[in-house]
């Protein structure tokens, strides 16, 4: 159990916790939920040490294993697989040992410590969760450094759930997800046999891993049995039961100080008067939930309707340099459409949207555009773009120049910045601020397609839901790629699938295609590929492509001459261990796996001098 004891902690003069408490059950799945800017990151830190509390505890039960997902990620030369198996030390370092290890007591001890972690394991079990988080078998076997900070992060979440740590402290693990990712991870923590405590803002997600909800509000902690759809509805009850506790308070409040009033100067009543104050200064108010700061999402409608199609791609084929990731595009989209666009990340969404933003060029086919269409465009990465040292107010003076200040204010407003908050550089503002201006800015002059991709990273769930009361009042064409499948689901009444090279109308609805997905990777063997070979490099949430392999120099040669005589010598030490002579007697489980991992070392060493005469020859 989790123990945090009447916790204050203030950063930067704000009281994010005072005097918060809560017990977190032994394997329980919480959802650690709250506005924005409460404290949920802070209070992780305090968990896992980093940050001391002015007062109260964060106590843990004695050897526990905490696990967090690592804030830098991994980049070096080491392959994928590499890397998660990396993240079990003592697995590592029991693997280092017994290779240079001459004590066959010492031996038969590395090897049965082996047995005990299911170290012989660890190698299949790493390549399913990275096959789980979108690696496919030949991804796996690269080096860190060929991937993104996107994928690299994916590879840091999967090192923690490789060690599949006691306690797991996760925040917003699917912003790095694609859907299909996101669905795998979903049905992995819903089975995960140790506590789970998770920070998102994607209710689907939560309520589907969930059995209790923490919740931070106003520097308390309370925590609810059930999911998140639970927790609100808990809420809401309480929320309306106080209500009309405080209105029938209130009005016992009235109706005492109306009768004080009226008879407190009257001798006869004097005493009945007196009794009632009494009573009126004893009456603790009833106190009601403060409503949560309210959130909003506006965006502009165009200002002439344009005649459908707004967008006609004709065989169309796009791409990057001589390469075609997307072939023979025949679709529309209307003036009104609602699409919402479904695939793994690689197979070409982004192009896909690159392209209807017309920031691509065509590689074959015809696009015909409606005469004045104006496109907006929002992506995750561009809020690294967003010029730190401005503020909210200096970006929309840009956008209005010429307009006086009181418009340029009237108009960060509407964008849900505040007088203060306007001139707050971009730097200082919370990643669901930069997002909130981003988006606000992309859509800024009224256009007629509006796209957007992955909108939701960052943004907490009133932001989320104001999100979908926006592009409900949006009067324009969306098209929207997104992990949430709470937005597809609450906004788009269009799904096309993009795989294989092509972009296709999806025949169901997001729980069907969600269905799809957890079947395909049950029934899917552990590193096979599941997208399409033709996957962009340049694309935001593309796999790089492989590099080309390099001919084989004698420094290859060497190496492995390495291996045969490091496999050749571990050998040995193994055969010294067998031939003691009471070691099948005295210890048959050590002996037993001696001969096997012999049989591995020996398989290992056909294979190596096979590739040493090739490369020889």
């Amino acid at each position: 159990m989790l123990q945090l004891s009447d916790i204050t902690c203030r950063v930067a003069g704000r009281t994010l916790l005072d005097n918060a408490s809560a017990a977190i059950p032994a394997g329980a799945r919480v959802g650690f939920v709250g506005r924005n800017g409460t404290g949920k990151t802070t209070l992780f830190r305090i968990i896992n040490g980093e940050l001391q509390p002015e007062s109260g505890t964060a106590k843990l039960p004695r050897n526990m294993r905490l696990g967090q997902v690592a804030q830098e990620a991994p980049g070096g030369p080491e392959s994928l697989l590499e890397t998660v198996l990396a993240a079990d030390i003592e697995r590592a370092s029991l693997l280092a040992e017994a290779e240079t290890a001459t004590d066959p007591h010492r031996i038969g001890d590395i090897h049965m410590r082996l047995i005990d972690i299911d170290a012989h394991a660890a190698p299949a079990r790493a390549a399913a969760i990275l096959h789980g988080l979108g690696f496919d078998a030949g991804a796996q076997a690269r080096p860190c450094s060929d991937f993104s900070g996107g994928w690299r992060m994916r590879v840091a979440l999967a090192s923690v759930l490789f060690l599949e740590p006691d306690m797991l402290l996760l925040d917003e693990p699917t912003n790095y997800l694609d859907l299909e990712g996101a669905l795998w991870l979903q049905d992995y923590l819903a089975k995960y046999p140790h506590t789970v405590l998770t920070v998102s803002h994607d209710k689907d997600f939560l309520d589907a891993i969930t059995d209790h909800t923490l919740h931070l509000d106003s520097g308390k902690l309370t925590l609810y049995r059930g999911s998140y759809s639970s927790f609100a509805r808990q809420r809401a009850e309480q929320r309306m039961l106080l209500e009309k506790a405080s209105v029938k308070q209130q009005a016992e409040r009235k109706h005492l100080m109306a009768f004080i009033e009226r008879f407190k100067a009257k001798a006869s009543k004097a005493r009945q008067a007196q009794s009632r104050m009494k009573r009126l200064e004893k009456m603790q108010l009833v106190d009601t939930m403060a409503d949560e700061e309210g959130a909003s999402v506006t965006f502009p409608n165009p200002e002439k309707e344009l005649s459908p199609p707004i967008i006609r791609l004709e065989n169309v084929a796009v791409g990057y340099g001589d390469r075609k990731v997307l072939r023979k595009l025949s679709l529309s989209i209307s003036n009104d459409d609602r699409i919402g666009l479904l695939g793994a990340n690689g197979n070409g969404k982004s192009t896909f949207v690159k392209l209807l933003a017309d920031r691509l060029p065509l590689m074959d086919g015809k696009s015909v555009r409606a005469p004045k269409l104006k496109v907006a465009y929002f992506a995750q990465h561009q809020l690294d773009e967003l010029p730190i040292d401005e503020t909210p107010a200096q970006l929309v003076g840009r956008r209005m120049a010429g307009e006086p200040q009181a418009k340029v204010r009237a108009r960060t407003a509407q964008l849900g910045f505040s007088w203060q908050k306007a001139d707050t550089p971009v730097k200082n503002l919370s990643g669901g601020e930069k997002a909130r201006l981003l988006l606000g800015l992309a859509a800024f002059d009224g256009p007629h397609l509006l796209i957007l991709d992955e909108p939701t990273n960052h943004l907490d769930i009133p932001m989320r839901e104001a999100l979908i009361t926006a592009i409900a009042d949006y009067e324009g064409a969306v098209v929207i790629v997104s992990h949430d499948r709470f937005l597809l689901d609450a906004t788009c009444d269009r799904l096309w699938l993009v795989a294989a090279g092509a972009v296709k109308p999806f025949d169901g609805d997001i729980d069907v295609y969600a269905k799809l997905v957890v079947q395909a990777r049950k029934t899917a063997k552990t590193g096979e590929t599941h997208k399409d070979p033709g996957f962009e490099d340049d694309d935001e949430d593309a796999l790089p492509e492989p590099k080309p392999a390099a001919p084989r120099q004698p420094k290859d040669m060497e190496k492995l001459e390495s291996q045969i005589a490091k496999l050749t010598d571990l050998i040995a030490k193994v055969d010294e261990a067998l031939a003691k002579p009471d070691v099948f007697r005295k210890n048959p489980e050590i002996a037993a796996q001696l001969a096997k991992d012999r049989a591995n070392l020996a398989d290992k060493l056909s294979k190596v001098e096979e590739e040493w005469l090739a490369v020889a020859g």
